[in-house]
């Protein structure tokens, strides 16, 4: 058993510290199996921890201390987020639903948690897409990079051009082994996503290999020039993620806005959307396209591959990025 104390004591008998305490309950609660499932809620159970620890939060490392007040100020914060257009909705409804099952498994009840994260945040999420993705016009992207280089943030260029490239995720991008990219690009023109994945998807159970072009290389190329010394990645040996995230990610949000758009995530849409444009030759869903109405199979299939590309488990999840069918 994971616990180390008093159930009474400091978080619950699960240690000192909050960041160790919430993984260790969800360990004991699914058993010590579900690897992916467990990595998941322990992804989102940091984010909880470090707004706990940020001057937004109350500052708290001991469980005992969170209550429904705790949880309504979290819901604010990522309502807010949400509304900035710096996270999406299912991932706020994600990380509130993940607080909820951390904090039963903390204390063995469920007398603290949020009823309805839909109704807690106040916006409801649909699974489908309803806006065009921004990102799509490649002489936008452009102007972003440019706007990002001259504003002294490269690694944020990088990113940009890696995640609209690959349809990589903001982690993705900046974890990736960039030697191991560039040497699969040349001697093989493919490359295979694996740092920074999302529910321990990764390594050789979880291929994910991406078709090289042109674009695939330059943002390749751009970023392995700007990889600070000594590292295989965006993140310099004497840095931390969490780091890279404050000190480069959020400053050059304020340059996506500026140039029309809302976040790193529209790039990954706009690479879905390109991406079934080439295998079906017709419009995505979202963009007036009805090519699912002329062959359902075509699209299934074009579906399918876009899934596996964007490290998703399931087909339907496409539906959040080029727009949804009638079945």
């Amino acid at each position: 058993m994971a616990l180390v104390g008093r159930r009474d004591g400091r978080n619950f008998g699960y240690g000192r510290q909050l960041s160790y305490a919430g993984p260790q309950a969800l360990h004991d609660l699914f058993g010590g199996g579900h690897y992916g499932t467990v990595k998941a809620h322990a992804d989102r159970w940091q984010a909880f921890v470090r707004w706990c620890r940020s001057d937004d939060g109350p500052g708290f490392n001991d469980a005992r201390q969170i209550d429904q007040q705790t949880l309504l100020d979290y819901s604010r914060y990522l309502r807010h987020h949400v509304e900035q257009g710096e996270l999406a909705i299912a991932t706020a409804q994600n990380r509130l639903s993940n607080v909820n099952r951390t904090m039963a498994a903390l204390r063995g009840d469920q007398h603290v948690k949020v009823p309805s994260p839909s109704k807690a945040l106040g916006m409801q999420r649909t699974g489908i897409r309803r806006s065009v993705p921004q990102g799509q016009d490649c002489e936008q992207v452009k102007r972003i990079v440019d706007a990002l280089c001259e504003q002294q943030i490269p690694r944020a260029a990088a990113i940009v051009q890696l995640a609209r490239a690959t349809g990589m995720r903001l982690r993705e991008a900046i974890l990736a082994d960039l030697p191991r990219l560039c040497r699969e690009a040349k001697n093989l023109g493919k490359i295979n996503i694996q740092e920074g994945t999302k529910g321990g998807r990764a390594g050789a159970s979880a291929p994910r290999w991406i078709a090289v072009d042109q674009h695939v290389r330059d943002a390749l190329g751009s970023a392995e020039r700007v990889s600070p010394g000594g590292s295989r990645n965006l993140i310099a040996p004497d840095e931390s993620y969490m780091s890279v995230r404050q000190h480069v990610v959020h400053p050059a949000r304020d340059v996506l806005h500026t140039h029309d758009l809302k976040g790193f995530h529209e790039l990954r849409a706009a690479y879905a959307y390109e991406r079934y444009e080439q295998i079906t030759q017709h419009r995505a869903p979202i963009n007036g396209g009805r090519f699912y109405e002329i062959d359902r199979y075509l699209d299934r299939d074009a579906r399918k591959q876009i899934s596996y590309e964007l490290g998703h488990g399931r087909i339907d999840v496409v539906a959040a990025y080029i727009g949804g069918r009638h079945e």
